[in-house]
């Protein structure tokens, strides 16, 4: 269930429209899509490890089980590296993003994607070029590009460190079944 919870994160991160409005184009980074993949990919690798799990338990195989654990190990080793990745390059992802959109900013302040920024957003122009007639309580677009991507890269973190949680309970209680099974075999 975590898997596709994880899995389910990673997609709506990916596919939001939100999201894929305002970094969808032919310069744009691609830093933040780095993690969301990783996201989907450990998403359904746990999936089917959970599938191996529970068919190991079924089956009181410590095989499967110890399988299970090393599968459940090296996915956290992972995700650690991925949400390590995010956090340390939080500030390079902002950085460019907001370069790329004031790069299209200044060369066409009507087209298509920066109508999309300011809608998504809420906000106009840079801080070196601010629109003329802003509405009322619009902030430039690199402080909203700052915003928005934080309050994105806090929901992948918190979900990496939930799933991190539960897999290491998943890691504890497959040796602990695979110790069991083990001493119950050595009585009979």
């Amino acid at each position: 269930m975590m898997g596709s919870f994880v899995l389910a994160v990673g997609l709506w991160l990916r596919f939001d429209p939100e999201t894929v409005s305002l970094l969808n184009g032919d310069k744009a980074p691609d830093t933040f899509f780095i993690g969301v993949y990783i996201l989907i990919g450990a998403g359904s690798l746990v999936m089917l490890v959970g599938f191996f799990g529970c068919c190991g338990a079924v089956r009181e195989s410590q095989c499967l089980l110890g399988s299970f654990f090393a599968c459940l190990l090296i996915i956290f080793c992972a995700e650690l590296a991925a949400g390590v990745f995010g956090f340390l390059n939080k500030d390079k992802i902002i950085k460019d993003v907001q370069t790329y959109y004031t790069t299209n900013y200044n060369e066409n302040n009507n087209g298509t994607l920066i109508i999309s920024y300011q809608k998504v957003l809420n906000c106009c122009g840079t801080t070196e070029n601010p629109c003329p007639d802003p509405p009322k309580d619009t902030k430039d677009c690199e402080t909203g590009i700052e915003e928005f991507f934080n309050t994105k890269l806090y929901i992948i973190g918190y979900v990496g460190i939930g799933i991190a949680g539960v897999m290491i309970i998943g890691m504890i209680f497959s040796m602990v079944l695979c110790c069991a099974i083990r001493n119950s075999r050595e009585v009979i």
